[in-house]
């Protein structure tokens, strides 16, 4: 046969896909992994032993170099120094080829490349320029990701890489911090051999050749996961709103402005040529609002985002949008409580409107004289008497702080104005009575949402240290009433601890660098503990103030000043900064008082994660004692994190790693114990602690018992456990349960997740002694009908008629009752807000944000049928229905290893709240009748329906819900077998959703 010659590292891959053609891509990897040469012989041997009429390579074997493919006497091309098929670490020392050699040798075979850096330079353009114009001759795609990040960027460079080298460039124009920090490269060949460098190097002469800089070289033989991972991270990064196309001859203007102030410090808004526009994602914000407008026809709307994203910046910016449509100034009423919030209201509308003058303040000794544009303290409107108003007389009415909507004072204002807009502005829509300021004034709406979480994840606020320490306090005797501890105990407990104070101190010293600089704030429980820690931190050396209620305007005033210029070190304060007050110089906070509500617990928080441009951190010390069993010290970290108690206990136990880039929470080990112990409690709860607590309770409410005991629906529903049954236990419920009530008590933990009310009353008015028979009801009532039956018999229960089912569980009137106050538990605690489906799809009851089993969805879309297939038959994440010609999507987005192999790890993940990239099935061709219907479903006629779901089980073990993201469209697919397609969703995913999908932050 001839000799088996030895392959480079350029040729190998070429050989390989050859070999690919005839053994298979197994055996071409196979190849290139062996290095020696005589274990390439070996092998290519047995292989040939394979065939009908071996032969067997001959004695070598001889190296070839490369393969060239144009004409003779061509050169031979650079070869990389690194095998292609090896992972290996770049330093630019002495003995280590630099990274622009790597680079240039590499891009010569090629396929497609992405480049994502901070800052691209002349310079290291220069270096790589052979290369690069080689790509453009060769149609080789090029992407590339950087920013204006410090100014660094040279518009020049890119400039360059667009018209020179056919570059597809996208710039982040943000100037007070940068998400960006990663350089990378990405090379993909259609051999299969790619390739990728991760460090430290951005596209600069000295990053390429000379300087200290670390980077890796990924492999697909070796590191595949890896290279997936990136692949799919560069593409959701690239279809992200906040990297912009660039293109010279439109943006480089607005590209010299942005690098030329890319070191001035953070903006309220952004001003480019001096006309006001709102950052990203404002404008989210104010586009949801125009939607609920324009397309609902709402005015009375809700607007949540964390403190520091601008909720006063987006009322004002809204009403310069109502000013453009109207053609006029409308009359506007702007409600607070407190005056610094007015005034700084007043300045951020005067800037957004560039009107100096706009506006009055009514609040104190200021008084408003033509009562058209109006900034008014809630105490001063009810002063006067709200009623002296026509309730026609504002066209605009905001209200910050809006969880203080159901206070006597705020009520008679929001009962009283009948405005044409009405816009609430709050951080915590959560009362601290725990019900929902949505739910009691806006329908269960909220028109735009930004929490603090999903502000973290976007780089808008500052990260955050915390830490929970240990003091020792004993507070398991001081009296609990109404969901707290007694203030006046507290009072006495914690005011003259001259040792709790003592390592308050030095916990402070312990855990910030330079206490010279520190400015920080104090969170007491009552004027007597702050008068205390403010003497006891001054006289300790670091001065402090104490502020209260009842401190004067000038003095707060000047106290706040104090601190800012860093004559006071720390104000201890007494309720005064728990909300509604810009103090961006804060860097630290200390927490002196047991908190029970997390709405306060966040809104404190919420008063040191404003960003300044000497802040890198915000130092949160939270002094944790023994507390009494109702005290809920777990309810913090619930609201802080979004985990539920389940996942929170093992977050706790692994030391909290998936927090947002730059925070962390570290609990001393006491503080942890405790913690963990708390939610032992909880989480293994044994039926005898839940009968023992429902008998003390004597409560047969589901709803009140969960509230009075502080505990989750989940924790009832565990271990085949259902309210009934322990009601019985209890001595509540005396008259026996029938033969069947146990087997159908158990499935009720399948409408836990019900969130939507249409649902909801539909399977409560289908569970009614006399409801109504399959045959009468319209073909929504029979699809709900077919999702309650399937969601307690997966199988499909042997009946011959879904009218025989729901007997069943009618014959069973306490059962029903326990379903019904589940339903209601679920309803009255949406997490988003549910959307009806579009008509076009049909009697096909779901609804976009809502979350559902498999086995509704299946029912729903008609795959399910009594008679036909059931839902427990179901074993793929795909469902066609041609009765509804509906493809349902299930996408499980955390893939366990056990589960599921490592290369559809990084298939399915959202590119924007609007783009999703899924995977097919392994069997899906393009051309196939699955594929082509994927392709042409618009002009078909069917409908795409993606649904997801963060993890296979939740913490009970029990398959987690899936949410429902409405209907997707086709845009494109890459690859056969399976096909990998980018679909776009008619309706956005919420922001913390998509947080959840992507797969980058």
């Amino acid at each position: 046969m001839g000799h088996l010659v030895e392959v480079s590292e350029v040729a190998r891959e070429e050989v390989a896909h050859l070999l690919g053609r005839f053994v298979g891509e197994t055996a071409a990897r196979a190849l290139a992994m062996l290095k020696e040469p005589q274990e390439q012989v070996d092998l290519v041997n047995r292989l040939l032993n394979q065939l009908t009429e071996p032969e067997a390579v001959a004695d070598g074997p001889n190296r070839l170099l490369s393969i060239v493919r144009d004409s003779p006497g061509a050169s031979a091309p650079v070869r990389p120094l690194t095998s292609l098929s090896e992972a290996a670490l770049l330093t630019n020392a002495r003995e280590d080829p630099n990274l622009a050699h790597e680079l240039a040798a590499e891009l010569i075979s090629a396929n497609r490349v992405d480049l994502l850096c901070a800052f691209v330079k002349w310079s290291g353009l220069r270096i790589l320029e052979r290369s690069l114009a080689d790509l453009q001759r060769r149609g080789v795609p090029l992407r590339v990701i950087t920013t204006t990040y410090m100014g660094a960027t040279e518009r020049r460079a890119l400039d360059r890489l667009v018209r020179d080298f056919g570059a597809e460039v996208r710039i982040s124009y943000e100037q007070n911090s940068t998400r960006l920090h990663a350089k990378a490269w990405l090379l993909r060949r259609e051999t299969g051999f790619d390739t990728a460098y991760v460090g430290s190097s951005n596209l600069s002469r000295a990053a390429l050749l000379d300087g200290l800089e670390w980077n890796v070289r990924l492999s697909s033989v070796t590191t595949a996961r890896l290279l997936d991972k990136f692949e799919a991270t560069f593409d959701s990064y690239w279809n992200r709103p906040e990297f912009e196309l660039y293109d010279p001859a439109v943006d480089g203007d607005r590209l010299d402005e942005a690098l030329s102030r890319s070191k001035v410090g953070q903006q309220l808004f952004d001003i480019p040529a001096l006309v006001p526009h709102p950052f990203h994602h404002q404008r989210e914000m104010l586009e949801d609002l125009d939607v609920e407008r324009s397309v609902h026809g709402r005015y009375r709307n809700l607007l949540v985002a964390a403190t520091g994203t601008g909720k006063t910046v987006v009322a004002a910016f809204d009403y310069r949008n109502l000013q453009h449509r109207l053609g006029r100034q409308p009359s506007l009423l702007f409600v607070a409580h407190r005056r610094e919030i007015l005034a700084q209201a007043l300045r951020t509308y005067r800037q957004v409107l560039a009107v100096p003058d706009f506006g009055e303040l009514h609040v104190g000794d200021d008084r408003s004289r033509a009562w058209r544009h109006v900034f008014a303290s809630v105490q001063s409107l009810t002063a006067m008497g709200i009623e002296s108003f026509d309730p026609g007389h504002f066209d605009v009415v905001v209200i910050d702080e809006f969880h203080h909507a159901a206070a006597r004072t705020y009520r008679r204002i929001i009962d009283h104005l009948k405005p044409k807009e009405l816009l609430g502005l709050t951080a915590t829509p959560e009362r601290a009575d725990g019900t929902w300021v949505q739910d009691e004034f806006f329908e269960g709406r909220i028109a735009s949402e930004l929490r603090l979480w999903d502000a973290l994840d976007a780089d808008l606020l500052c990260p955050f240290h915390y830490f929970g320490i240990n003091d020792e306090t004993d507070l398991t005797g001081i009296k609990w009433s109404r969901g707290s501890y007694d203030s006046n105990a507290l009072d006495n407990l914690f005011t003259g601890d001259d040792a709790r104070a003592r390592l308050v101190f030095n916990a402070l010293n312990d855990k910030v660098s330079n206490l010279a600089t520190v400015r920080g704030l104090g969170f007491c429980v009552s004027v007597r503990h702050a008068r205390f820690m403010a003497d006891f931190f001054t006289r300790a050396g670091l001065p402090s103030l104490a502020v209260d209620g009842s401190t004067d305007d000038a003095s707060r005033k000047a106290a706040l000043r104090a601190l800012r210029d860093g004559e006071v070190r720390f104000l201890f304060a007494v309720d005064l900064f728990n909300e509604g007050l810009d103090v961006p110089d804060v860097d630290t906070l200390l927490l002196l008082r047991p908190t029970e509500s997390a709405t306060i617990f966040l809104q404190q928080l919420g008063r040191g994660l404003r960003r300044t441009p000497e802040k890198e951190v915000l130092t949160v010390l939270d002094f944790v004692g023994q507390h009494r069993k109702e005290y809920r010290f777990a309810n913090r970290f619930q609201a802080l994190t979004g985990f539920s108690r389940g996942r929170l206990d093992k977050q706790v136990k692994d030391e909290f790693p998936l927090l947002p880039s730059g925070s962390q929470i570290v609990l001393d080990r006491v503080t942890k114990d405790r913690l963990l112990a708390e939610l032992k409690i909880h989480l293994g709860a044994t039926v005898n602690t839940l009968t023992q607590e429902i008998r003390s309770c004597a409560e047969t409410s589901l709803t009140a018992y969960l509230e009075e005991m502080g505990r989750d629906i989940g924790d009832l529903y565990r271990n085949r456990r259902y309210w009934t049954s322990l009601l019985r236990r209890a001595g509540l419920l005396t008259e026996p349960g029938s033969p069947l009530e146990e087997a159908l008590g158990r499935r009720i933990r399948a409408l836990l997740h019900v969130d939507d009310r249409r649902r909801a009353e539909a399977y409560d008015r289908l569970l009614s002694a006399d409801g109504p028979r399959y045959a009468d009801c319209s073909p929504t009532d029979q699809a709900f009908m077919r999702m309650l039956c399937f969601s307690f018999w997966r199988d499909g229960g042997n009946f011959s008629s879904y009218d025989e089912a729901l007997d069943q569980l009618r014959k069973e009137p306490v059962l029903c009752e326990e379903i019904r106050q589940v339903l209601a538990y679920g309803v009255d605690r949406p997490r988003y807000v549910a959307r009806p489906l579009d008509a076009k799809v049909g009697a096909v009851p779901l609804a976009v944000n809502a979350r559902y089993s498999t086995e509704e969805v299946l029912a729903a879309i008609g795959w399910a049928s009594l008679g036909g297939l059931v839902p427990s038959t179901m074993r793929e994440g795909v469902a066609w229905s041609p009765a509804t010609q509906c493809d349902a999507l299930f996408v499980t987005l955390n893939k366990n290893e056990k589960e599921f192999s490592p290369q559809t790890m990084y298939r399915d993940y959202a590119l924007t709240p609007r783009l999703f990239h899924w995977e097919s099935q392994n069997r899906t061709s393009s051309h196939s009748a699955t594929g082509m219907r994927y392709q042409a479903h618009d002009a078909e006629g069917s409908h795409v329906l993606l649904f997801t779901r963060e993890r296979k089980e939740n913490e009970s073990g029990h398959p987690e819900p899936f949410v429902f993201h409405g209907t997707a469209r086709y845009v494109e697919h890459r690859g056969d077998r399976p096909m990998a397609i980018t679909w776009k969703l008619d309706e956005e995913m919420p922001a913390d959703l998509f947080r959840r999908a992507a797969i980058a932050g």
